[in-house]
């Protein structure tokens, strides 16, 4: 029949689409507020809320005294819920993902609507592409930069730390914040040991990490028991010892 094959696609992304609950507070019967994301593992990695994701707004959620009132940009944030949290806090927030993932961007203000949140002068979502400079990334001068689970291509590495050191830069003080899931058996930390290439590329932009926490120290019990793996959160800032910091125009 005619427009059958549309018509089963149609079904099957509905079946792959579902909308998880995420609930912040410091009593677990009586949350602070919760967050809707809308998922979709059928269309791309980026519409799915992974393990660092939960982390990484956790800890946005316990420092909230930190992010209130502060400019925040997510990087690669995908569905956003580390941001959505810092906008609950009443953090200005960008969030940010891959100009060229319009189906990523478009996600994100479907879970904008379904959480009653509008894009305003405090919150936007903006196309940002990692080691691409426009006059949108020029505009930006966070406090925090946000990144969940955004060192998993080794390819796009160096375009990451560019631009986080660009934001950086634009705002003296400033802090990345970012989980990773330690997919390698064979080394501890790949902030400080084990992984060269970001070793390299820390000392090359004029990084430092300055706090590095096992995510399972600082996790509510009800939400580390759905999480697995070693996963970690970092801070990282421009090395104010570094002589010569590339200056990125």
């Amino acid at each position: 029949m005619e427009g059958s094959d549309s018509a089963e696609t149609e079904t099957a992304d509905t079946l792959m689409t579902t909308v998880s609950h995420h609930h912040f507070g410091d009593e677990m019967d009586e949350p602070a507020f919760s967050i809707s994301i809308i998922e979709n593992m059928k269309e791309d990695y980026g519409l799915f809320v992974w393990p660092c994701s939960v982390v990484l707004a956790e800890y946005v959620w316990q420092q909230r005294l930190r992010f209130s009132g502060a400019g925040v940009v997510e990087l690669g944030a995908g569905t956003s819920l580390p941001g959505l949290v810092a906008v609950k806090v009443g953090a200005d927030v960008t969030l940010t993902d891959d100009s060229s993932r319009l189906e990523v961007l478009d996600n994100m203000k479907r879970v904008l609507d379904l959480n009653k949140l509008e894009c305003n002068f405090c919150f936007q979502v903006l196309g940002l592409t990692w080691g691409v400079w426009d006059a949108s990334t020029f505009s930006l001068h966070p406090k925090f930069i946000l990144g969940a689970d955004v060192l998993y291509d080794a390819s796009a590495f160096d375009d990451l730390f560019a631009t986080v050191t660009f934001l950086l830069q634009c705002s003296p003080g400033s802090v990345f914040i970012t989980t990773y899931h330690n997919r390698r058996k064979h080394f501890v930390c790949i902030m400080c040991s084990g992984h060269h290439l970001i070793e390299f590329l820390m000392v090359k932009w004029g990084l430092k990490c300055v706090k590095l926490l096992d995510a399972f120290s600082f996790m509510p019990s009800h939400k580390a028991s759905g999480l697995s793996g070693n996963l970690q959160l970092a801070e990282i800032v421009l090395d104010s010892q570094r002589a010569e910091i590339p200056v990125l125009h």
